[in-house]
């Protein structure tokens, strides 16, 4: 006879348990965040069409202030929303791109280079349509950067929808690429659209940035030092003219990845304290603690902190509110656009057709033939289970710019370089009649994205549905007993 071992759970699971358990699996789920920033564009669009449509502009140009000691800041919402909460959004992406290039899916030239080289094709030859069509126009060459991001919450929500037709390594493949071009993103943002620069503010941001690296390299691995210094950076870099999210991932570069724990050091000692708190139990364990049992589940949640990593830990904290609150907030605050039969027109002009072929057809095409270089090169290979049509369908579902694309749009046909300023009062017939032409190119500019979005949505979905199915690796979640 087998003998089994079972583990039972020190509490009997009621149906808040179950269900805050069955909310988990659904949370970590990243591309679900994309349900919710559907949701918040049409309320967007449906509330800016709508007969309240004043009050929704309104709303994002309230003034906000904050002060404290030599700190100083005073905006309307929408720039908060767009230099703030991104920031966050920011800092996450940057603590995803150390983690990938230290321990991840970017941690060795043989990982990298093929979903690297696809990044760099799916943003050369958006690039290169958006430019053949805009070329000579030095309004809208402003807007070059837009078709060449990628929205990951989205192609990753539309991807887990095609089910076993997209094996796991086709997500991991399009979650490095999407990482990579991040990175791209960022270098856009930091480059092309900063103006003036004021060199103390930024020497400043700088040297907070040094000396969170320095605290990192002693040691250090307080969330709270982390979180006040990394404030400190984000007013430095505000301040200095370089856009403020650029902030998020200078700060998130400073995060130690790996722990310095012992691993069979804390082993032990977690045996040690289990002891401590069994040798304590009486009748049938279900009394009030003892001191020593408080002291030892005190000490077990230090030791478990020290051993994860402050990176891991600021991950872990920080995903579930950018996926679900600040994206969905920056859809809101964004997506309301004026639609009307002008702009509607307007598709057809060399802005909207770069956006949308650079995102539509240059992603796909992109991607596809830089992986196929990279192939035939042999740089890389194709992960296991995943065929050329695969990767066509991944290169579609990267067509799908949205939260990225708008972003940097916002940042280009904005003239005084402040996200969210100009992008408060989008386009309405008056503004597109005359006098109100960088307000069109953002409206006309996020319709575009909208558009092609939606479509790169379906076809990609329909291109990967549409294939044979495939064997998925997959890892199995033991629910909670008594499920």
């Amino acid at each position: 006879m087998k003998q089994t071992s079972s583990i039972t759970p020190p509490v009997k699971p009621t149906p808040v348990d179950r269900i805050g358990y069955r909310f988990q699996k659904f949370s970590h789920i990243e591309g679900i965040s994309g349900i919710l920033l559907v949701f918040a564009t049409a309320v967007a669009l449906i509330w800016a069409n709508s007969p309240l449509s004043a009050s929704y502009f309104a709303l994002l140009e309230i003034p906000i202030s904050f002060n404290m000691g030599p700190i100083s800041i005073e905006e309307p919402l929408g720039l908060w929303i767009n230099d703030a909460l991104m920031a966050i959004f920011f800092f996450v992406v940057g603590l995803e791109l150390k983690r990938e290039v230290a321990i991840g899916e970017l941690s060795s030239f043989r990982k990298a280079i093929l979903p690297g080289l696809a990044a760099v094709g799916g943003m050369i030859v958006p690039l290169g349509i958006f430019l053949a069509l805009n070329w000579g126009d030095p309004m809208t060459m402003e807007g070059w950067a837009i078709p060449m991001a990628t929205d990951i919450a989205f192609a990753l929500g539309v991807l887990a929808l095609v089910g076993k037709r997209a094996p796991l390594s086709l997500a991991v493949f399009l979650t490095a690429l999407a990482i990579v071009d991040d990175i791209g993103a960022i270098l856009v943002i930091a480059i092309a659209y900063t103006e003036a620069i004021d060199f103390r503010m930024l020497a400043l941001g700088l040297g907070i940035v040094l000396l969170l690296l320095l605290y990192a390299r002693l040691g250090g691995r307080s969330l709270l030092v982390y979180f006040l210094l990394g404030g400190i950076t984000w007013f430095a870099i505000f301040e200095s003219g370089i856009h403020a999210t650029i902030a998020g991932v200078l700060v998130a570069l400073t995060i130690p990845v790996r722990t310095r724990v012992n691993t069979r050091d804390f082993s032990d000692w977690m045996h040690k304290l289990l002891h401590w708190f069994d040798s304590e139990n009486v009748g049938d364990g279900e009394c009030v603690l003892t001191s020593v049992q408080r002291t030892a589940l005190f000490e077990m949640e230090r030791a478990i902190e020290h051993a994860d990593s402050p990176l891991h830990r600021l991950e872990h904290l920080l995903h579930p509110w950018v996926a679900f609150v600040i994206m969905p907030i920056f859809a809101l605050a964004n997506a309301g656009i004026i639609i009307h039969l002008d702009l509607i027109q307007a598709l057809l002009s060399p802005l909207a057709l770069g956006i949308i072929l650079g995102l539509l057809v240059g992603k796909p095409v992109g991607i596809l033939g830089a992986t196929w270089l990279g192939t035939t090169l042999g740089l890389g290979s194709l992960p296991r289970g995943v065929t050329k049509r695969h990767i066509l369908g991944a290169g579609v579902l990267a067509g799908m710019g949205f939260t990225m694309s708008i972003f940097i749009a916002i940042l280009a046909f904005s003239t005084d370089g402040h996200a969210g300023l100009l992008g408060l009062k989008l386009a309405s017939p008056a503004l597109l009649a005359g006098g109100g032409e960088e307000n069109a190119l953002i409206s006309l500019a996020k319709l575009a994205i909208l558009v092609a979005s939606t479509l790169a949505g379906i076809l990609g979905y329909l291109l990967l549905r549409t294939g044979p199915e495939t064997v998925v690796e997959t890892s199995k979640v033991t629910p909670p007993p008594h499920e």
